[in-house]
């Protein structure tokens, strides 16, 4: 402990880049994703005070399109998708029982693939304006849009999105591959499930958004014709294609929330979750239906009339599942010993908003209706209700519940609670009024409004639910900021927990389990508990552990491709770019083929070294 406390930042930094240890992989997710979260709020801020009044003039109109553009890509893929990997870092292996994920150089490599896609998706920032054609990129206005802002969007996607589908391929090999004896499919915690149908997602998604971006990317580089009418092409194409990513990707990030929320739930009501069965088989059939509804966002386009009713009664269906996972929580509560500790109460304040958020989503699905909500600010209302009041209310649930498995530390519960009254207050006043400014006509996307629309009070109650949200993250800030320095360390189950994530030290040491745990049935840490013991029964004697080492290329393969990106951007201005793409990809396919040639076979914490640890 002693040796830890006196390292160097130098060795430390060299740790956190090298490392393939899904504990500290987790924490570089953790952090980039919350730096990218306030990026993303404080544009989200901007957006806000620009409307704050009529007329205003605090942005110009070709900026607000940049924040509009660049807030929503932020939150989705830089933010809340990397916060929801960094949960499934620190915890899948972990209630699996396994020591690690299946393979550690691949998870090393997607977070640095990730970091450098965000990157370059903020760069153009800094080199004559970020991308501006919406977050969703709809042609022909992302293919003319001038300057490299859209550019910038179209490779950092491309790199971003190379390594999320490394970590859903990971995690899907993990978890069928690497549970513990006696972790039978249906006796893994709902989490785990949840992260396993969103691995499933992503590996049949994010290739439907890797096509099209190529295919953007020659219309912009180098003068394909994919979406321009004029040359045979289609730009409803584009729509298509990135909507087929576009509405899995919702439950990509709504699925391992709900897992979060029944963890808790069960952990605070003390009691096993109602209905398990039926909860893993809503889980699955939510991912099933996902795939089934993307033209939902299309019924505007003149698809016709039996496109938009199929399209409509699948999105209803998607319903049935969530409601049965909502009536399952409600009964889980019922007759529970129930804790209102920090991670239950974004648990309860999630129920009743994300079930509004559901109610709004039905109205929508109503091929006829959305003629009239669509691209209004209802529609926003209820985007931010689904995605704000189901994902990251998950996602600050997570943070205060997993807190101690992941650092040691117990964030405090008085500033915890604090951080929740201001955000869920905000929230509420930020979106719940927006329904109505859509249905009195106020369009999205629209940087300035005129005066006596009755808009005027909406917007800034509005805009003042924003700022108490920002106001309610700063609190978590310093909450997180106070109890590192305090740095009073807890014991590995604060929670008195029902996982096999809690029968293990806080922090795990990185072999996670000396000994893999014998699971005897759902809730395995809470059968030992129930039956007198105080950890796991172990399902193997004491044996040297096979642990992977520490490598630097997933970064330098990283960085390749962020030079190459430049590379591809700038060579439609100058050929003379093209060595920069040469050089990139050099570094990429150089580290690729040492990695190749080179057996990096690991190393053995040896048996006599794990005996005198006990000791």
């Amino acid at each position: 402990m002693v040796a830890t406390k006196k390292r160097s930042f130098g060795s430390v930094l060299w740790d956190y880049l090298t490392t393939v240890d899904h504990k500290k992989i987790a924490i570089l997710y953790l952090v980039a994703g919350g730096l990218f979260f306030i990026l993303g709020g404080l544009e989200a801020l901007a957006i806000r005070w620009q409307l704050v009044k009529p007329m205003n003039d605090f942005v110009s109109a070709g900026f607000y399109n940049e924040l509009i553009t660049m807030h929503g890509t932020t939150m989705i893929f830089l933010a809340a998708m990397p916060l929801i990997f960094a949960f499934m870092n620190a915890v899948v292996p972990l209630q699996i029982g396994a020591r690690d994920v299946a393979f550690p150089f691949l998870n090393s490599l997607g977070f640095w693939l990730f970091l450098f896609g965000g990157i370059m998706l903020n760069v153009g920032w800094f080199t004559g304006g970020a991308a501006d054609a919406g977050w969703t990129a709809y042609a022909p206005l992302s293919t003319t849009s001038p300057g490299e802002g859209v550019d910038y969007y179209v490779l950092g996607l491309q790199i971003s999105g190379a390594g999320t589908l490394m970590g859903g391929i990971n995690f899907l090999v993990t978890i069928v591959n690497m549970r513990a004896p006696g972790m039978t499919y249906m006796r893994m915690p709902l989490f785990t499930w949840s992260a396993f149908v969103a691995s499933a997602l992503i590996l049949f998604a994010f290739p439907a958004l890797t096509v099209g971006l190529f295919l953007m990317m020659f219309d912009r580089l180098f003068g394909s014709g994919f979406f321009d009418p004029n040359m045979g092409g289609n730009a409803v194409i584009w729509q298509h294609l990135f909507w087929i990513f576009g509405h899995p990707e919702v439950y990509i990030l709504a699925l391992p929330a709900f897992g979060i929320f029944s963890e808790i739930f069960s952990t605070f009501s003390k009691k096993r979750l109602f209905g398990y069965s039926a909860m893993v088989f809503a889980t699955v059939l939510i991912g099933f239906l996902g795939f089934m509804v993307w033209a939902h966002h299309m019924f505007t386009v003149g698809m016709g009339p039996a496109a938009n009713s199929i399209f409509a009664v699948a999105t209803m269906a998607i319903a049935v599942p969530t409601g049965i996972k909502i009536f399952n929580w409600l009964f889980t509560l019922w007759g529970g010993s129930i804790q209102l500790t920090t991670p239950m109460l974004w648990a309860l304040g999630f129920i009743p908003t994300f079930t509004m958020g559901g109610m709004t989503g039905v109205m929508v699905a109503a091929a006829s209706a959305d003629y009239q909500y669509h691209d209004s600010y209802f529609v926003v209302a209820h985007f931010h209700y689904v995605i704000v009041g189901g994902v990251v209310f998950g996602l600050f649930a997570a943070a205060h519940y997993w807190w101690p498995k992941m650092f040691g530390t117990v964030l405090s519960d008085k500033l915890g609670k604090l951080t929740f009254w201001l955000f869920f207050v905000g929230f509420h006043l930020t979106f719940f009024i927006q329904h109505f400014l859509g249905l009195m006509g106020m369009p999205r996307r629209y940087w300035v409004y005129l005066e006596d629309q009755g808009l005027d009070l909406g917007n800034a109650i509005s805009t003042a639910g924003a700022f108490l949200m920002g106001l309610g993250t700063i609190v978590l800030l310093y909450n997180i900021v106070v109890t590192q320095v305090k740095g009073e360390k807890v014991s590995g189950d604060p929670w008195d927990g029902r996982t096999l994530e809690w029968s293990i030290p806080s922090p795990p040491p990185f072999y996670n389990f000396k000994q893999l745990p014998l699971v005897r049935g759902l809730d395995p840490l809470w059968i030992e508990k129930t039956e007198g013991r105080k950890g796991m029964t172990p399902a193997e004697p004491v044996n040297d552990i096979h642990m992977p080492n520490s490598t630097i290329l997933p970064f330098v393969m990283s960085v390749g491709l962020f030079i190459a990106g430049f590379g591809f951007i700038y060579q439609k201005d100058n050929l003379a770019w093209l060595w920069v793409l040469f050089i990139g990809m050099g570094i990429t396919l150089g580290s690729m083929l040492i990695r190749s040639l080179k057996d990096d076979l690991g190393f053995h914490i040896h048996k006599k070294d794990l005996e005198k640890e006990a000791e």
